[in-house]
């Protein structure tokens, strides 16, 4: 499992919030004796030396091997949690052997009370139950690791450690073997990791870094070997080490996975539509692979890739007009992605800017850019694809031993067309241009880790040969450069990060771009904002600078990112918005140990000022909050946020920047005692504008159920309700053609409900189901325009229609502003009722380590109802309309793997 991110640190604010923290909770009592105090920071090295075997253990948790005599025990754990640096509630021993093909991890973990030992099963890397983890710093470069979880019911997790113990990617999957078994002293398990999972140098003999973590879950505790305070603020760099190690030939990875699948999808048969008769399918082949180029680097690839069984995306919809953000769940970009991330700004105080990155993978395969629509009524249908075909991809990632990681990905999706049936007359019109993607990544450490310097490179280059496609770019270029510095014992880090980017393409191309939502360079009153729809070329650049304290009980982060209003990121990677300049900081103080009723807590202190780049003060805000986790093991948060300023540059869609009201929110959330057999979840958010003219309210709730070790459910129920008087509807021109800004009360309700299903035969056997009903319905009422959208007061910012004003007919409505009995101008009825439903039921099963054969059926559903209709009424009666998608397919892989 994880160890717990390191947290940044405060000296100026010690004696006020240590002040604070004694008013609020209870003096300690009942420590137990330290073995370790935390603030001596780690113990003395620790090292393990191992042997070779030639006769490696069988694999079956049962340590009586003769091979386990050759190497004495590992012991000499410390408690890490929750009582930092005291003795373990249970002690643990362990072996190590190695051959020419694996290295083989024996665990004896003692427990008083063998027959409460919780086997709980879960996904992998859902790190459930008692387990026990190595963590192997086989490059001992002190910032990197490999992590192998085996607990004690078989399930695996495995997790690639970087940046010293701040990142933990879970979406390595590499090939290992795990047996355990419990007997009457605790339990016991065997691994068998091969040699071609990791990465280590060709020298003779080598030393490596190790570290071992246990979990009692009946105590909810961790112990680990070489012990490291939680409030060290490094992890890797802390390791014990490994000896012993001598004549490793270096193992260059070589894995080939091809796969067979065959697809048939049933929908709604539409008569007159060529394109829907009721069903479709396919069988498709395709590979992946592994190669090790050397022992430190290896080539990914993937030819005709399948993302059929990967879980679908949760619905959303959002009225502000900014990007929804999706999380990439498709194997081959997910691995290693930890190394082609590049978000400009990674803030402990937290921001929509955060989010901005230069590589985003979900832009590669979607969904095409041009969109061509059916008409039935004159006998117009289109067969539009959905997504974008991947042709191939590969990427080249590793880490030498002079501590240089290098990562190259390059992908190439194909020309789509959507074909066009016009009363039986068949044609084909592109819909996307055949496309390149490539991003490289580089960076040094210097100074076991304490210093790094990186780079990165990313290129999209389309070929547009068709008139239709010209409003795309024709190539887009970024790249940036970045800095970590640590000192004092890697207490303090600087971090920045400088970034461009250049897109190019037609004068209509980077016309949409500037008068694109994230740009809006045509916005009235913005004069620092250079508009030119000549222009061919945009250039543009942004950036975050920030340093911080993160050892010890006090913590501080503060910074700046900015957006210059030319910046464009969307071709490959992701970018809220532009033309702005964050400035944030972040204080809190953390409590680990046990104090009073509490386990552990924490208390931060945040706030947040933007700017545009005309020098505007658009935004102001300040947090206070708080988390706490009880002795009884359930966990509750609570906070308030005071926003004094909130102007938006794209409220108003191009329009001028508008003053929406400042408010204040505030919320609650608690998690009951996730080892029960029944446990909760319920987080409760308010908002409130100060002119009230906006409220929000919303209830997020998880009931998660285990009614045995190898079974789990959860059922969560999300609502919201948003009304606000200033929602944006549309714009028109009035009689003197000059804009009108309109808005209206809206009045939108969500209600979400999440359904897991997860049920482990075996470690290597599952059936697991997701399922979400979704709906969200505005209706929209009191029109308002424009008037002056800076005025502080909101009655001067707006006026409302008068009643003689507006009329509504066939789903328009209609403007007679001077009474005249002319309409001036019209707009579509704004209501809405989104309904979607989205499940999918995967059975997975491992017949051999790497292999395995997957049989998915998917449902789908969207639709959209009458927003008059009740929400309930209307979810219930229209997720499984006739609108209804089945999608059912079988999928076979086999793994060659050298040893």
């Amino acid at each position: 499992m994880a160890y717990p991110a390191p947290y940044l640190h405060a000296m100026q604010y010690r004696v006020g919030l240590a002040v604070l923290c004694l008013l609020i909770v209870l003096p300690a009592w009942g420590q137990p004796e330290l073995l370790r105090n935390p603030a001596d920071g780690p113990e003395p090295m620790k090292r393990y030396t191992t042997a070779r075997t030639d006769t490696p253990p069988v694999i079956d948790g049962d340590l009586s091997d003769p091979a386990w005599e050759t190497v004495d025990w590992g012991s000499g754990f410390t408690q890490l949690q929750p009582h930092d640096g005291a003795k373990p509630t249970q002690e643990t021993k362990f072996k190590i052997l190695y051959d020419d093909h694996h290295l083989y991890i024996g665990y004896r973990c003692y427990d008083t009370h063998p027959d409460s030992i919780v086997s709980r099963m879960s996904r992998r890397d859902g790190f459930a139950g008692d387990w026990i983890e190595i963590n192997i710093d086989s490059y001992h470069d002190k910032r990197t690791a490999f992590s192998f979880t085996a607990s004690v019911s078989g399930v695996k997790g495995d997790e690639f450690v970087t940046n010293d113990g701040q990142n933990w990617d879970t979406s390595w999957d590499p090939i290992w073997t795990t047996r355990s078994q419990i007997d009457d002293e605790g339990w016991t398990c065997e691994v068998a990791i091969p040699l071609s999972q990791l990465r280590y140098s060709g020298e003779e003999e080598q030393v490596w870094g190790i570290q071992f973590t246990r979990r009692d879950f009946r105590n909810e505790s961790r112990s680990v070997w070489r012990y490291v305070p939680r409030n060290a603020g490094y992890w890797v760099s802390g390791f014990g080490e490994l000896h012993g190690l001598r004549g490793l030939q270096a193992k260059r990875q070589v894995e080939i996975q091809p796969y067979v699948l065959a697809q048939l999808e049933t929908f709604k048969k539409e008569p007159g539509n060529p394109f829907a008769d009721g069903s479709d399918g396919n069988v498709a082949v395709g590979v992946d692979g592994k190669i090790g180029l050397t022992s430190d680097i290896t080539l990914d690839f993937t030819v005709n890739p399948d993302f059929g069984q990967v879980e679908a995306d949760p619905s959303a919809l959002t009225l502000d007009g900014f990007q929804i953000f999706f999380n990439e769940r498709r194997p081959f970009f997910i691995e290693n992605r930890g190394l082609f991330s590049y978000n400009i700004s990674n803030s402990t105080a937290g921001g929509p800017y955060d989010i901005d990155n230069l590589f985003y993978s979900r832009r590669i395969g979607a969904r095409p850019h041009r969109f061509v629509g059916s008409d039935p009524g004159s006998g117009f249908y289109s067969d539009q694809p959905e997504f974008t075909t991947i042709l191939g991809a590969a990427k080249v990632s590793g880490k030498t031993k002079s501590g240089l990681s290098l990562g190259v990905m390059e992908a190439v999706t194909g020309r789509e067309h959507a074909t066009i049936n016009v009363s039986g007359e068949e044609s084909r019109e592109v819909v996307e241009p055949q496309t390149n993607y490539f991003v490289g990544r580089v960076s040094q450490d210097f100074n076991e880790g304490s210093t790094i310097i990186g780079g990165i490179f990313t290129h999209v280059g389309r070929k547009i040969d068709d008139p239709s496609l010209e409003f795309l770019h024709k190539s887009a270029l970024s790249g940036g450069i970045d800095v970590i510095h640590r000192w004092k014992d890697k207490a303090w880090q600087f971090h920045a990060r400088f970034v461009t980017s250049r897109v190019a393409g037609t004068a209509e191309a980077i016309r949409t771009t500037q008068t694109a939502f994230e740009h809006a360079f045509t916005r009235p009153g913005a004069d620092h904002l250079d508009y030119d729809p000549t222009v061919t070329e945009l250039i543009g650049h942004g950036g975050n600078i920030s340093i911080g304290e993160r050892k010890g009980e006090f913590n501080f982060q503060t910074g700046v990112t900015w957006r210059s209003p030319k910046l464009e990121l969307n071709d490959i990677g992701f970018m809220r918005n532009s033309d702005e300049i964050n400035y944030y900081y972040w204080m809190g103080f953390r409590e680990n140990d046990p104090v009073g009723k509490f386990r552990s807590y924490s208390i931060n202190y945040n706030h947040w000022w933007r700017w545009d780049f005309g020098g505007n003060n658009l935004f102001r805000a300040f947090n206070v909050n708080m988390n706490g986790n009880l002795k009884n093991h359930w966990n509750f948060g609570t906070g308030v946020t005071y926003e004094n300023l909130d102007i938006s540059n794209n409220w108003l869609r191009g329009g001028p920047s508008y003053r929406r009201p400042s408010g204040v929110a505030h919320w609650f959330w608690v998690n009951s005692d996730g080892r029960k057999v029944v446990s909760a979840f319920v987080n409760v958010v308010q908002a409130y504008g100060f002119e009230n003219k906006v409220h929000y309210h919303s209830l997020n709730t998880d009931l998660r159920i285990q009614p045995s070790d190898a079974l789990n459910l959860s059922f969560g129920p999300s609502w919201t309700r948003t009304n606000r008087d200033d929602q944006y509807v549309t714009s028109r021109r009035d009689l003197f053609d000059q804009p009108v800004y309109i808005l209206g009360e809206v009045i939108q309700e969500t209600l979400g409900i999440t359904f897991r299903v997860n049920y482990n035969i075996t470690p290597d056997l599952t059936i697991q189901y997701y399922g979400q009903p979704f709906i969200s319905r505005g209706t929209y009422s009191n029109f308002n325009f424009v008037l002056d959208p800076l005025a502080k007061d909101f009655d001067q910012r707006v006026a409302f229609f008068a009643e003689d004003q507006v009329s509504y007919e066939d789903e328009t409505y209609s403007i007679d502003t001077n009474r005249d009995g002319q309409i001036d101008y019209t707009f579509g009825d704004p209501d809405f009722n989104f309904v979607q439903f989205r499940s999918n039921l995967v059975a997975r099963w491992e017949y051999i380590p790497g292999s395995e054969i997957f049989v998915v059926w998917t449902q789908g559903n969207t639709f959209f109802g009458r927003p008059e209709d009740g929400l309930i009424g209307s979810l219930t009666d229209n997720i499984f309309s006739d609108a209804l998608r089945n999608t059912f397919l079988v999928k076979f892989t086999y793994r060659f793997l050298n040893r």
